[in-house]
This record gives structure tokens, C-alpha cells and sequence, in this order.
């Protein structure tokens, strides 16, 4: 594939287009910070200026919070919106319009959405990263079926910790006392890992991506008991 490439650092974009061009292929680093409209739209116009179109979009701009829910003050909670899920609603509005196909397999387009395991379950002191991840959860559900005689698949992602800078920059923008903020990385995966889960998503659909199962059906069995479920997360605020 060509890529379109767009995040707020443009340096960082552009050592990765290097690499895509290096392999052959068209890239273009975009600066764009989704929680702009102006910044959004001008992706867009620019891809169908230099591409005419596009097949597939992915969704992955997100930031954390570490803070108990009655702490999060209100710009804080829109904050996290603003970026996560605004930002994520933003790209997908200007994205499907401009979907022309180009799979091979008959679909017009694909919508990918980064949302999170933390989708099925509030964490304590992360109440709000956690629910603007179901919110994605949920727009990527109800899109698969609005969009689905339309040719364009949908598909959301749910990675666990990963093991890149996002919990470091959760840890700087978090209020109170940081060195007691704690990362949960009892499992950790590579970005490589997630990042393979998501291009063979693209080479064969799914409505969803898990890269850990056993996440998934842990997870599955908190859904169908939620007094244990709400003992354990109990027990983890206990914990610290």
C-alpha cells in the first residue's frame, strides 16, 4: 500500500516515510492534531489531492489519564473525549466519503478503530480512558452495520499495554501525586505485535482484533460475572 501518514510530530512522520518509500511506495507525512477540525479536513483534501482516494483509514490517535473519576475534573473528561473519540470520529467522517476500493476482494473501503481491552471494563483511577475506548467500541459496532451494504468494512481494534511511550506521556499529563501512578503490565506486548495484528486485519477483515485471547476471554468471563468483576477491581483500588 501507499500511506498517508498524519500525528502531530512531523519529524517522526517523516522518518517513517522513509522507510515506507524505502520498500517502493508512495508515503506522505501530514502534520495533524485530530482534535482539529481545520487539521482533519486539510488530511483528508490532501490525500485526494495526491492519492485520489483511499482504501483503508485506521483510527490510532489516542491519549491516557491516570485519575480517580470524581477527581477528573470537566476539561479533563472533554480533553480525553476531544482526542480519542471526537478525534476518532473526525477522521472516519472525512474518510468514508472519499473510499474508492482497491482490496481485490470486493470491498470499497475499511474503517479501523484503535480502541483498547479497557473497552469491557473500567479500571480504577482510569474511569475515563476507559470509557472514551467503549465509546470507539461502540461507534465501530454500530458503523459495521450502517456501513455494511455500502461495501466498507469496519473492524476495531483492542490491543493491551503496549509497550511504547503512552504510558509515560499518561504519567506526565495526570494530576496529583504521578510516582504513585502505576502501569499495568502484568502482560505487555511489542507494537510490532499489535501492528501485524492490524495489517492482517487489513489483508482478511474482522469485526474486531484482539493481539492477547486470553485477555479476551478473561474479559468475557468478567461480562458474565460482574460481582466478581467488581470485587477484583475493588481489590486493585485496595492495592493501590
Amino acid at each position: 500500500m501507499d500511506v498517508v501518514l498524519a500525528a502531530r510530530r512531523l519529524d517522526r512522520l517523516e522518518g517513517v516515510a522513509e522507510l515506507v518509500r524505502g520498500h517502493g511506495r508512495r508515503a506522505l507525512a501530514v502534520a495533524c492534531d485530530v482534535c482539529s477540525d481545520d487539521d482533519v479536513a486539510r488530511l483528508f483534501e490532501r490525500t485526494e489531492a495526491e492519492f485520489g482516494g483511499l482504501y483503508s483509514v485506521f483510527a490510532n490517535a489516542g491519549v491516557g489519564l491516570a485519575a480517580a473519576v470524581l477527581d477528573t475534573t470537566d476539561r479533563q473528561m472533554r480533553d480525553i473525549f476531544e482526542a480519542n473519540f471526537f478525534g476518532t470520529l473526525r477522521c472516519v467522517r472525512e474518510a468514508v466519503p472519499l473510499m474508492r476500493g482497491g482490496d481485490g476482494g470486493g470491498l470499497k473501503g475499511h474503517v479501523l478503530i484503535c480502541s483498547s481491552c479497557v473497552s469491557e471494563i473500567g479500571l480504577p483511577k482510569h474511569g475515563a480512558y476507559c470509557a472514551t475506548k467503549a465509546a470507539q467500541d461502540c461507534i465501530a459496532q454500530s458503523l459495521r452495520a450502517e456501513l455494511g451494504r455500502s461495501g466498507v468494512y469496519v473492524s476495531s481494534v483492542h490491543p493491551i499495554t503496549t509497550d511504547t511511550e503512552f504510558f509515560k506521556k499518561t504519567v506526565e499529563r495526570s494530576p496529583g501525586d504521578r510516582s504513585r501512578i502505576k502501569s499495568h503490565k502484568v502482560v505487555t506486548q511489542t507494537a510490532q505485535h499489535v501492528a501485524r495484528g492490524v495489517v492482517n486485519c487489513l489483508r482478511k477483515p474482522v469485526p474486531e482484533v484482539w493481539p492477547h485471547m486470553a485477555t479476551r476471554f478473561g474479559l468475557a468471563v468478567c461480562t458474565a460475572f460482574p460481582r466478581v468483576t467488581a470485587w477484583a477491581m475493588r481489590e486493585a483500588m485496595r492495592r493501590g
